[in-house]
């Protein structure tokens, strides 16, 4: 009884926030930031609670009794029992890349109610549902990847479009987080230092949990934290100093360096570099979430974006497009996101001990996400509009103010961060400075704002950097097994060169997409891919769904997977006509290349997700009228009752 009543009380609350944030409650009075962090917290934890426990229980059925393959298959390099906790700062790392900081801080020219109303809707019915379905038909697939169950679940012709349709949207999607990287550790040797520095604390964590003290978890955690919080300290130091110039490094150099990262871990057992380094991560990510919140808290700052702007009509100075479809493909990741399908069928579905987790790493991990993008949505949209666009496009102040957003303190914000921020668009500048506005207002932080700008850029390289590593991995599971049809031994797991080469394959494609494109060119790709792959995904989960007997369950998979497509192809559409006619304009030869290669990747991983989902509805009507046999692949192996 008094279980339910909390739990009414949690629902009220998020009831009545919503209710200030929508403006039904006292609509003429501006939004404290407050209510939108109090909305989004009490949602997500009724959702989780609820709508989590549903999709477990009845749509899965998640049994703790299997044996999951981390532990039938075992073998010390991809396949190995984590604890629960390391796991989910591992998933949580790798899932959370640049979509849930960049995605709100550009989207929020909208205003913040539209994108903060897909932000909560659909990281409850869309992405945690994408996630945990994922996560749940690897695991009883020995943890195989996406690629691979639409071609056991659908058959060849879908599986061979979708395995190809994957692989080229996870080198886009791969190449975008790698840029925003980029953007935010050029010219940066504090943040370059200190992220250098997680690279050799990470290798000591995972030789010190599985080779000198096994399963210290709590130890290990305390000696990461003491070393990561020195890590962050001690860069303050390397601006000025004789170190400067190896880590202030530009586009070129972050690129190699990144490169070579992402080579390494992906070759390396996942024990040794991969998950110490993304638990490690998950720290600050999280850590710095929450002292955000309480700067929220304390700071009390209201919302100063209007709930709606002019531009959701589109012409707008960031995103020229209407809100429909680009407000749902540039916030990629906070809502839902297609990358995480290849985690939740990669790394993760190898490493946990038991279904009865699934939830909380599945679900719980993208609520956590969704509520880390409220907070940058607010770092966005706390900012006078005026300021917000100064930072974020190259118009004039004057250009700005004629759209009806006077600017008013972007040359005292520069003066406060020590740096002029002024026409830096791509969101990490702004984010930072938001941020930095929101961390200098806890008590005794004041004079630390340009200390807090620069942690802040840190913050994002280091919150999209673990999502490259682990995406790099994946990528190469998938080349693995694409090449395997050719090349049988080059799907041998085990076998080093094969390794080697496919992950030098990966690293080179997205590299190279890096070095040649800019955020105008890359981003967009990002969203449109990342959000195709989502639907993809989604409909994968729907034929699970239906092979199993759970056909009346299937419009947890079906609505959101019908949204997704109508939203990705719009998108792709409008992308491909916008990139051809840059390409028409374009100042150079080398330019228009790009601007056309990019126009046909898109069309190309447009036209793979159509043939996947032909086949798909195709295979649909046969498993329902019964005129085709049904099938698993499902490797189903319980243990025995003590």
């Amino acid at each position: 009884m008094v279980g339910k009543l909390v739990w009414l009380v949690i629902s009220a609350v998020a009831a009545g926030s919503l209710a200030v944030v929508a403006g039904v409650a006292n609509p003429a009075e501006k939004v404290n930031a407050l209510w939108l962090v109090t909305a989004a917290a009490c949602f997500y934890l009724v959702a989780y609670r609820f709508y989590g426990a549903f999709l477990a229980a009845k749509v899965l059925s998640l049994d703790p009794r299997l044996i999951t393959p981390a532990r039938r298959l075992a073998d010390g390099m991809d396949y190995h029992p984590t604890n629960r906790w390391v796991l989910f700062g591992h998933h949580f790392a790798a899932i959370a890349g640049a979509g849930p900081l960049i995605g709100p801080m550009l989207a929020a020219q909208f205003g913040y109610l539209p994108g903060f109303l897909w932000l909560l809707i659909g990281a409850v019915l869309v992405g945690a549902v994408h996630d945990m379905v994922i996560l749940a038909a690897s695991v009883r697939r020995n943890g195989r990847s996406l690629a691979r169950i639409a071609k056991d679940e659908i058959g060849p012709v879908g599986g061979l479009a979708a395995s190809l349709a994957i692989l080229f949207i996870l080198i886009v999607a791969l190449a975008g987080l790698g840029l925003a990287v980029v953007n935010s550790l050029a010219k940066s040797p504090w943040g370059t230092f200190t992220i250098f520095l997680t690279i050799p604390i990470a290798l000591f964590m995972g030789l010190y949990l599985y080779r000198i003290r096994p399963g210290r978890v709590g130890e290990v955690s305390a000696i990461g934290f003491v070393l990561l919080l020195a890590a962050v300290f001690s860069g303050h130091y390397i601006p000025g100093s004789p170190l400067e110039p190896f880590f202030s490094l530009g586009k070129g150099g972050l690129t190699l360096a990144m490169a070579a990262y992402g080579l390494i871990a992906s070759i390396l057992p996942v024990w040794m570099l991969l998950c110490p380094r993304d638990y490690l991560s998950t720290y600050m990510k999280i850590g710095t979430v929450i002292l955000l919140a309480f700067g929220v808290v304390f700071m009390a700052p209201t919302i100063q974006m209007p709930a709606m702007t002019r531009f959701v009509a589109g012409g707008g100075p960031i995103i020229p497009g209407k809100l429909f479809p680009f407000m749902f493909i540039t916030i990629a990741c906070g809502a839902v996101s297609g990358f995480h399908s290849l985690i939740s069928s990669g790394t993760t579905p190898k490493m946990i001990m038991s279904e009865r987790e699934i939830p909380m790493i599945g679900y719980g991990a993208m609520l956590a996400e969704g509520f880390v993008s409220v907070m940058a949505l607010v770092a966005a949209t706390i900012l006078i509009p005026g300021d917000y666009f100064a930072i974020n496009t190259k118009l004039s102040f004057d250009a700005i103010a004629a759209l009806g957003f006077p600017v008013e303190r972007v040359r005292e914000l520069s003066a406060m961060v020590g740096t002029d921020v002024a026409g830096r668009p791509g969101g990490a500048v702004s984010l930072a400075v938001g941020m930095a506005s929101i961390l200098s207002s806890l008590p005794g932080m004041k004079g630390l704002m340009p200390y807090w700008y620069n942690f802040a850029l840190m913050f994002e390289a280091l919150f999209i950097l673990t999502t490259v590593d682990t995406g790099t991995r994946v990528a190469r599971f998938l080349l693995q097994e694409l090449g395997s049809r050719a090349f049988p031994r080059l799907g041998q797991q085990n076998w080093l060169h094969g390794i080697i080469i496919t992950s030098f394959l990966v690293v080179a494609a997205w590299s190279y997409l890096i070095w040649s494109g800019n955020v105008s060119t890359i981003w967009p790709m990002f969203g449109v891919s990342n959000q195709l792959l989502a639907a993809i995904a989604l409909g994968i989960g729907t034929t699970i769904l239906i092979k199993s007997g759970k056909a009346r369950y299937a419009w947890t998979t079906v609505l959101p997977m019908a949204f997704m497509y109508a939203t990705t192809f719009t998108a792709a559409w409008k992308l491909t006509g916008s990139f051809l006619g840059k390409a028409a304009a374009a100042a150079t030869a080398a330019e228009a290349f790009t601007l056309r290669m990019n126009a046909g990747l898109v069309v190309l991983m447009a036209i793979l997700a159509v043939v996947t989902l032909l086949d798909m509805l195709l295979k649909w009507h046969g498993y329902l009228t019964e005129r085709r046999p049904i099938t698993t692949s499902e490797v189903m192996e319980f243990e025995e009752p003590a």
